[in-house]
């Protein structure tokens, strides 16, 4: 009975735990795709660059 009468409180509580683990969730996932977007190079590749102009 103690449970029924206390069930609003019970639902705004778990409302805003799950808003929270969601927003968490989305920061997570935002910095692992920004992380990804960055560029790498592999062993096996190397970035060259070649300049030429005119000395003056």
């Amino acid at each position: 009975m103690n449970t029924l009468k206390h069930m609003e409180a019970i639902f705004v509580i778990a409302l805003a735990l799950a808003g929270v683990s969601s927003y968490a969730n989305a920061a997570t996932t935002r910095a692992l795709d920004a992380y990804n977007a960055q560029v790498s190079v592999g062993e096996s590749q190397v970035a060259v660059v070649k300049v030429s102009a005119k000395r003056g």
